[in-house]
């Protein structure tokens, strides 16, 4: 068994697929709307694992992202050795996005760094 998919809303729909194709390499389809209800979505594939779906539509509500909430609080991505954590962490820092922590070695043995992506979402750079 394997996680096909984790979706997320997002408020603007083109802003986030382009980051996640940006700086993740992801891959986007053409998108999906659906005319009736509005939702638009499309699906992000990346070289290897589950695929991401971002999704948009009419009156969402946007409510704080606290990151010791419950429920989903992170996306990782494995970028494959150190030195690219540590080179990719550099140039969302650069750009902009701030970093919660790292890179660094955790306690429990993970090379990583946690940084908020876009709309305040946090995302993991792991080995």
């Amino acid at each position: 068994m394997k996680i096909e998919h984790v979706a997320m809303y997002v408020n603007e729909l083109e802003r986030a697929r382009d980051f996640f194709i940006t700086y993740f390499g992801a891959e986007s389809n053409a998108g999906y709307h659906n005319q009736n209800t509005g939702l638009r979505s499309c699906f992000l594939s990346f070289r290897e694992g589950a695929r991401l779906e971002l999704m948009n539509r009419p009156s969402m509500e946007d409510l704080e992202k606290p990151y010791t909430r419950t429920g989903l609080i992170h996306l990782a991505f494995s970028v494959g050795s150190r030195e690219k954590v540590e080179e990719l962490t550099a140039r969302l820092k650069k750009d902009g996005f701030e970093v919660l922590s790292g890179p660094r070695t955790t306690g429990d043995g993970y090379y990583e760094s946690c940084i908020v992506g876009i709309e305040g979402n946090q995302i993991e750079i792991t080995v």
